[in-house]
């Protein structure tokens, strides 16, 4: 069994999500996650964000249940359920591909379009040393809709839709388009990077929004820039949350 994180970094984790929640309802909590916080506890253990989840009880009896995932290094929108009849609408709203969800990458490099859509199927290799996600015709189908925001310095500012969820999706659509996300360690090109090859993945959930109730506004909420990712986006021409979004 793995070990139990350090009660004091699970203290401190709890006294800081409260702040990142985006929106809050009595069915659903749309969460900031910050950007090195795995969801939840990997083989060898660690802080995760299932750990700290009894903070977003607010008014409910019990903390809320993860609807989706996002990638340990991925910052940005994570969906909660607060009940377990909002967490079964959820899963079957995720499932039928009606909640849409919107990244920012940037990467390395620059797409030979303004826009596309890659479709790319996607299968699950175990090595080793690990395991990644690959190309394979056989497996899960994965497409992904994009377009080109900016571009500077070596780099460019994608905007990307997918349309399906898989494992690394974003990630490995990115790098089959020829420009991976800058500090990507698995679907990169550290080599190629036009800076140091040890940034953190600039990989940002920015938006989501979910049709939870038929006939009414879908629930939608944007989560900001994280500081990591400022300087990269600032060099590809956004020009802050008050400019172009």
């Amino acid at each position: 069994m793995p070990p139990a994180p350090a009660a004091s970094a699970v203290n401190a984790l709890m006294q800081e999500l409260p702040a990142r929640v985006l929106h809050r309802d009595r069915e659903l909590i749309i969460l900031d996650k910050p950007a090195g916080l795995a969801v939840h506890p990997g083989p060898s253990g660690g802080l995760s964000l299932e750990a700290a989840l009894d903070a977003l009880r607010f008014e409910m009896r019990t903390a809320p249940s993860l609807a989706h995932r996002l990638d340990r290094d991925t910052s940005g929108c994570l969906v909660l359920a607060r009940r377990r009849s909002a967490l079964r609408r959820l899963n079957a709203l995720f499932a039928a591909g009606e909640i849409e969800k919107t990244y920012w990458a940037v990467v390395v490099g620059s797409p030979k379009a303004a826009s596309g859509v890659v479709e790319l199927a996607l299968r699950k290799l175990n090595r080793k040393d690990g395991w990644k996600m690959v190309a394979d015709p056989s497996g899960q189908s994965a497409v992904t809709r994009w377009r080109l925001l900016g571009q500077g310095d070596g780099m460019s500012w994608l905007e990307c839709k997918p349309q399906t969820g898989r494992t690394h999706q974003v990630r490995v659509h990115c790098a089959a388009l020829g420009c991976p996300i800058l500090g990507d360690p698995v679907y990169g090109a550290p080599g190629k990077e036009p800076h140091r090859s040890d940034r953190p993945l600039h990989l940002h959930a920015r938006a989501v929004s979910i049709p939870y109730v038929e006939r009414a506004p879908p629930v939608t909420a944007a989560a900001p820039v994280p500081a990591h990712m400022r300087a990269a986006l600032v060099a590809c021409g956004w020009r802050d949350e008050g400019g172009r979004s």
